[in-house]
């Protein structure tokens, strides 16, 4: 019986995960893994951790499912805890990642709330620093993805919440957590492709995400004297619940058919570029965002 390939097996990266066309699927946000054709692979039995974050205390947002899940699978299974953050409605897809957390030996801490609301960014922090006895990475990765037509269909109420969704708690977070972060400590945010190549009906989302880069430039700046490294992730097309939430089916079913590998990334894929910027492998990188496209240029 031939075993299942290993993340650090070679292989063909163009048929490694499935390719559209994918079965039409909708749902409402914040969407649910469970419902997705094909399931999207957050590295529940594909990553291999090697102890690169022994000891490290991670606050993860959006660590429900997507990106933030894998992510968190991946920080426990290279030894640190983490605090998972995510909306109340979420709590069963928390719950499943928070026993993925502890079945790799970590803690997990569960903190519901929604981050558009400046207190629960700090509560949030309060709350890790109580728990784990500090923090010493965070990384923010929830997000909101309207699709909007046309100017004509915009509406302020949108990109507020897109804003308050996807830049707020950097600046939110970032401060409650400042006095708490040492020397080798470590910030990674999330941007996307959108914030170099936008797509026209994705002009709010697209905005935001040119400010994550720019947040990240600058507050590694501002956090350098410290000894504090900021970096970022901007991934293409991934396969997660946003995109059954928010983009028509026209567009899922030929979802990352766009990149340059004809297929969009799993959420597995977007996890070892966190752990890189989160660990000490990454000393001299700060003020970068490492774009994870498939092969497709970002300008």
């Amino acid at each position: 019986m031939s075993r299942m390939p290993s993340m650090y097996d070679a292989q063909d990266p163009i048929h490694q995960y499935p390719g559209p066309p994918f079965p039409a699927q909708q749902q409402s946000g914040p969407g649910d893994i469970h419902e997705m054709d094909p399931a999207p692979d957050h590295g529940e039995q594909s990553y291999v951790g090697k102890g690169r974050l022994e000891g490290r205390k991670a606050i993860i947002t959006g660590a429900d499912s997507g990106i933030g899940r894998a992510v968190a699978i991946a920080y426990a299974r290279e030894g640190a805890d983490v605090v998972l953050s995510y909306l109340p409605e979420e709590q069963d897809q928390a719950e499943e990642v928070a026993a993925l957390v502890r079945d790799a030996g970590r803690q997990a801490v569960l903190v519901p709330g929604d981050l558009q609301d400046e207190q629960a960014n700090v509560a949030l922090v309060e709350t890790a620093v109580e728990e784990l006895g500090g923090v010493d990475i965070l990384a923010l990765i929830a997000g909101a993805m309207p699709t909007v037509d046309s100017i004509d269909d915009f509406e302020t109420e949108t990109l507020d919440h897109v804003l308050k969704t996807n830049i707020y708690p950097l600046f939110w977070t970032t401060k409650a957590a400042s006095p708490h972060l040492q020397p080798g400590a470590a910030i990674i945010t999330c941007a996307s492709i959108q914030g170099y190549v936008p797509s026209p009906q994705l002009a709010e989302y697209a905005v935001s995400k040119a400010g994550i880069v720019n947040w990240t430039r600058a507050m590694a700046q501002q956090l350098a004297e410290r000894g504090i490294r900021v970096n970022g992730v901007a991934p293409g097309p991934v396969w997660t619940p946003l995109q059954p939430a928010f983009v028509p089916n026209e567009k899922i079913e030929s979802f990352g058919s766009e990149a340059a590998y004809g297929r969009p990334a799993q959420p597995a894929e977007l996890a070892p570029p966190f752990v890189l910027l989160a660990s000490q492998e990454a000393s001299y990188i700060s003020g970068e965002t490492i774009a994870v496209t498939g092969g497709t240029p970002t300008h």
